[in-house]
């Protein structure tokens, strides 16, 4: 959570993930928990995937979010790097 100012109740905690071994499990839960917080936060979107590479040598992670808007049938593809700032 607090990972949105002045919105405390917005946050997924993936910055706490990145000190986890990775594994396939802790993916997973990555995964899950993007979707969960993209599901619950972002009515105008319809998620379609979420994939996440391993950048563990830069200590960081690539995320896809693949997803569509509500009123088009377009694909939209965020691509984002998330390290480590310790």
């Amino acid at each position: 959570n607090y990972e949105r100012p002045f919105h405390p109740e917005i946050g997924c905690q993936i910055y706490s993930l990145l000190f986890e071994n990775f594994s396939p499990s802790t993916v997973e839960i990555m995964k899950k928990t993007i979707f969960d917080v993209i599901n619950k936060f972002e009515p105008r979107v319809r998620l379609v995937d979420v994939r996440i590479r391993d950048k563990s040598d830069e200590n960081s992670i690539d995320v896809d979010i693949f997803f569509r808007m509500v009123n088009s049938n377009r694909p939209v593809t965020l691509t984002t790097a998330i390290s480590r700032v310790r």
